[in-house]
C-alpha cells in the first residue's frame, strides 16, 4: 500500500515551482499498543470528560477550549474563534533562504519528512531543485502553515530526494545555560586526558541505524508471547555495577577493555541487518 500524504502542496523557488507531498519520515505505529482493561471482567475501559467540580458527564458538544487567566479563570475559546485565528495557508513552500546543510544546531530539529513530488510532471522540476541544492551543498529554509500553524522547514537534499525537517522555534528551545551554568570547570591534563582520548579513538566508527535494536519493544514482545504460550515469563538479568575507587582508575579500566574491542568497531564494517521483532499476533475472536 502505498503511503498517504500529510500534506501536498507547491514547492517553489524563484519562477520554478511544482507539487509536491509531505510523508512522515518517522513513525511509532510499529510499537507495541495497550488497551486500558478491567482486571476483574476483562472489558475495556473508556474515558469520559467529566466536570472537575460536579463529577458529571460532559456533552462532546458542550466541551469548549480555555486558557487559565487566573487560579480557576479561563478565557473560553470557541473551535470557530480559533480556526478564524489560524494563519492561512497558501499551500506553498517558497525557498527563501539557502545555507549550508551543517548550520542549523541539531537541537532546533523537531520532526523529519519525506518531501517528494506529487506527481509525474513534477519530477523534473523537483529533481532540478534537488540538484541544485546538492551542487551547491546548501539547504532551503521555508515556511508554510503545517497542521493548522505555521512552521519553519529545513529542506535538505539526500541519496533519494529531499528531506524536509521542521524546526523548533527560537522561543521553545531552552537556553543552554539553564542546565550546565552549575557545572564546574575542572582542569584535566596528563594521564586522564590521554586515557580519555585512547578509549575515544579505539571505539571511533560509523553511524548505522542497523545496529541499534529497541530492547524494550523486544522485552514486550517476548513478554505477551511468553503470556499467549503460556510459558515462564523472561526474568531481567541482574548486574551489578564494578565499584572503582576514583576516575583515574575507572579510566584505566575503560582504556584496558577497549584495547581489542575497539578495533573491531573502527573498521567500519556494517552487520547484517536484523530483522524487525514481529509482533505478537492476536488470537481470532
Amino acid at each position: 500500500m502505498a503511503p498517504r500524504a500529510n500534506w501536498k502542496g507547491y514547492l517553489k523557488v524563484g519562477e520554478l515551482s511544482c507539487q509536491v507531498a509531505l510523508y512522515t519520515a518517522a513513525s511509532t505505529s510499529d510499537r507495541v499498543s495497550f488497551h486500558i482493561i478491567n482486571r476483574e471482567t476483562g472489558h475495556r475501559v473508556h474515558r469520559q470528560m467529566v466536570d472537575a467540580d460536579t463529577g458529571r458527564e460532559v456533552e462532546k458538544d458542550d466541551i469548549v477550549k480555555g486558557y487559565e487567566v487566573a487560579s480557576g479563570e479561563y478565557v473560553i475559546l470557541d473551535p470557530e474563534e480559533i480556526k478564524a485565528a489560524v494563519p492561512q495557508s497558501d499551500k506553498t513552500l517558497e525557498l527563501e533562504t539557502f545555507i549550508p546543510c551543517g548550520e542549523v544546531d541539531t537541537i532546533f530539529f523537531d520532526r523529519p519528512y519525506y518531501l517528494a513530488p506529487a506527481d509525474k510532471a513534477s519530477a523534473e522540476v523537483y529533481n532540478l531543485i534537488k540538484k541544485g541544492l546538492e551542487q551547491k551543498s546548501v539547504a532551503a529554509l521555508a515556511r508554510t502553515v503545517l497542521f493548522r500553524r505555521l512552521r519553519t522547514l529545513l529542506i535538505r537534499p539526500n541519496e533519494h530526494g529531499l528531506i524536509a525537517s521542521t524546526l523548533n522555534y527560537d522561543h521553545e528551545v531552552r537556553p543552554a545555560e539553564e542546565v550546565f551554568s552549575d557545572i564546574a570547570d575542572f582542569k584535566i591534563e596528563g594521564e586522564m586526558l590521554d586515557l580519555a582520548e585512547h578509549i575515544i579513538a579505539t571505539k571511533r566508527g560509523e553511524f548505522d541505524p542497523t545496529r541499534f535494536d529497541d530492547r524494550y519493544e523486544t522485552a514486550l514482545s517476548e513478554l505477551i508471547r511468553a503470556k499467549i504460550e503460556g510459558r515462564k515469563l523472561p526474568q531481567r538479568p541482574k548486574t551489578e555495577p564494578k565499584k572503582v575507587s576514583n576516575l583515574l582508575d575507572a579510566l584505566r579500566q575503560s582504556a584496558s577493555a577497549t584495547g581489542s574491542g575497539g578495533k573491531k568497531a573502527a573498521s567500519g564494517k556494517k552487520p547484517a541487518r536484523k530483522p524487525k521483532t514481529a509482533a505478537p499476533q492476536r488470537k481470532a475472536s
